[in-house]
């Protein structure tokens, strides 16, 4: 299955800009209830304006809420990315640590985010339950949970653990593209003779 998905994407990758962890990071938080494309317009000027988190830290609230603004709930976001960035600085010396159980000491982290962090640039493995793995993996009769980490625990015991990471990217990859929440391109899917949810 997933050596179809990865011949139809061979260029699967996070789709979100940054340079560094502590960018990684920051983006992955404010790409709730959005897209990552309106987390890129964003992106460049928060970073030019705030490159590290020392720098976001001691920054002036109200100006990370009018660069952010486009990317909605921006208030909370404000917030969770100054309280993140200053949680690293306090614990971490302003960087980013490489554990899951670290990671999700930090303010706006939870498994998913740490997942998006430690596979991408860390590369150690873990699935990244997001709602195009959800809704794909239940739609390929992987799992019937709602509960995204009982859906990681799922889908943990039927990969191999060091294609997680990559696995997640490219289903997201098939979530954006083909297989839709409404109207998915069912005809088109390398997918739709082993899927219980084909419409074909």
């Amino acid at each position: 299955m997933m050596g179809r998905l990865r011949a139809l994407y061979p260029d699967a990758d996070c789709e979100l800009n940054f340079e560094s962890p502590f960018q990684l990071l920051t983006a992955v938080i404010m790409s709730a209830q959005t897209t990552d494309v309106q987390v890129n317009k964003v992106t460049g000027k928060l970073f030019s304006r705030f490159p590290t988190a020392k720098a976001l830290a001691e920054g002036d609230i109200e100006e990370i809420k009018e660069i952010i603004k486009p990317t909605g709930y921006y208030n909370a976001k404000a917030q969770s990315i100054q309280s993140c960035a200053q949680q690293l600085v306090l614990k971490f010396g302003g960087e980013v640590p490489d554990t899951l159980e670290e990671l999700t000491t930090l303010p706006g982290v939870g498994r998913k985010t740490a997942n998006v962090v430690l596979g991408v640039e860390f590369g150690q493995r873990g699935w990244t339950v997001d709602t195009h793995v959800q809704r794909i993996t239940k739609r390929l009769g992987f799992t019937k949970n709602e509960d995204p980490y009982k859906i990681e625990l799922d889908l943990q015991k039927l990969f191999p653990d060091d294609d997680w990471s990559l696995f997640s990217i490219t289903i997201i990859w098939h979530g954006r593209r083909m297989c839709y929440a409404r109207n998915p391109d069912c005809p088109a899917c390398p997918l739709k003779d082993i899927c219980p949810s084909s419409e074909v």
